[in-house]
């Protein structure tokens, strides 16, 4: 089991209610994709998942580690987080922020000594060619664009090779063409590894074009948990109820929509 959580709450010290009653679990290499309206808890959840955030109640698993998990180095080096604004400081080297993905896999003198010399150009060389930003490699990172600084991230993880990888909107400043090619670049990598993979997206067609499993989170709680040929029209329109009516969008997969309605045709035939 990569994850299992059952009953988890999340309430934050001025009250609000993120997180309500989530169970969820993932095998080995799940390919699990989070969608769902702005302030749902999406990213709530992947820190929780992630160890940044502890829950107020419920039980979880994580990696084998039981209740009570804290922040420790061992779990955390199995965790590769992507965010959505990176926390990179702007006056770092490239090169470095992509090696820190290993501080900690390595022992305390070669992450200090990596700091003041890069101990793995080629490794870090090889992971940013796969984000099409070798270029960059001592290029200081307050010089990059946000989709940029987006791919060093990426390419940070790609470098670590965690058994979960959590993604929090991990392409959201890329264009369609760029994003979509990130995302199977994600779970290509996941794939290759037998590594679990949770991304949170805000585009739909992203996430049912590529992703097998698809959860819908509203309002702190999952709305659905569902292999991504079963997500239909009408539960994408109740999931985003209230959000001006559209689905968001980024024709990645321009015919997924038919797709989904298809999917709900199918499943009402097979009701009735």
């Amino acid at each position: 089991m990569s994850f299992c959580l059952t009953g988890v709450g999340l309430t934050h010290a001025n009250g609000f209610r993120a997180l309500c009653d989530i169970s969820l679990r993932a095998a080995p290499g799940e390919r699990i994709a989070l969608i769902g309206p702005s302030g749902a808890g999406k990213t709530s959840l992947l820190s929780v998942l992630g160890t940044a955030l502890a829950p107020t109640d419920g039980q979880l698993e994580i990696l084998g580690f039981g209740q009570n998990i804290g922040p420790t180095v061992a779990l955390r080096s199995r965790i590769g987080s992507i965010h959505q604004a990176p926390p990179i400081p702007g006056r770092q080297r490239v090169v470095t922020a992509v090696l820190a993905g290993k501080l900690g896999q390595w022992p305390a003198w070669k992450s200090l000594a990596s700091l003041l010399y890069p101990l793995d150009l080629a490794g870090a060389r090889a992971a940013l060619e796969r984000v099409d930003l070798a270029d960059k490699l001592f290029a200081r990172c307050d010089q990059l664009s946000g989709g940029q600084l987006q791919r060093v991230g990426i390419a940070r993880v790609l470098y670590q090779q965690p058994d979960l990888i959590l993604a929090d909107e991990p392409v959201s400043a890329l264009d369609p063409a760029l994003a979509l090619a990130t995302v199977r670049l994600l779970i290509a990598d996941a794939e290759a590894r037998g590594a679990t993979l949770v991304a949170s997206l805000h585009a739909v067609d992203l996430a049912i074009g590529n992703f097998t499993r698809i959860v819908g989170v509203k309002a702190g709680r999952i709305a659905f948990d569902l292999p991504a040929g079963e997500v239909t029209v009408p539960l994408l329109h109740e999931l985003y109820a209230g959000e001006g009516g559209e689905l968001p969008v980024q024709a990645h997969e321009p015919h997924f929509l038919t797709q989904a309605a298809a999917n709900g045709a199918a499943t009402r035939s097979a009701c009735c």
